[in-house]
């Protein structure tokens, strides 16, 4: 069943910028966390950046300094501002309400889990 739904991928040049946008449904439990992970072919999802229910933020290493996770409450919408893109950063990028209290537990969560919240939307870094 799909719980949200991911938009704002796309094909980018490296140094480029893209914003995606996640909106649950009304059936998704947000109670825990919000955030971002992301897939890319032959390799382990990985969780990107998260918020959890205190708004208190984490990030994956790899992406620190370079994207912005951020939450719109009145619009129940959760952003994810990248810049800086690298080709490394070419994967399908899925939002997830995952269960959780602490924004680095929400990353953690995300990366083990076998849940796809969402169809992703996938975004291109070239070179």
């Amino acid at each position: 069943q799909v719980q949200v739904a991911e938009s704002g991928g796309g094909s980018v040049q490296a140094g480029g910028s893209l914003t995606l946008s996640c909106t649950p449904s009304s059936s998704a439990d947000s109670s825990g966390g919000m955030g971002w992970f992301r897939q890319a072919p032959g390799k382990k999802r990985e969780g990107v950046a998260a918020i959890d229910n205190n708004g208190r933020i984490g990030y994956e290493d790899s992406v620190k300094g370079r994207f912005t996770i951020s939450k719109d409450n009145a619009k129940n919408t959760l952003y994810l501002q990248m810049h800086s893109l690298k080709p490394e950063d070419t994967a399908t990028y899925y939002c997830g309400t995952p269960i959780c209290v602490t924004a680095i537990q929400c990353l953690r969560v995300m990366t083990e889990s076998h849940i796809n919240w969402g169809q992703g939307t996938p975004v291109t870094v070239s070179s």
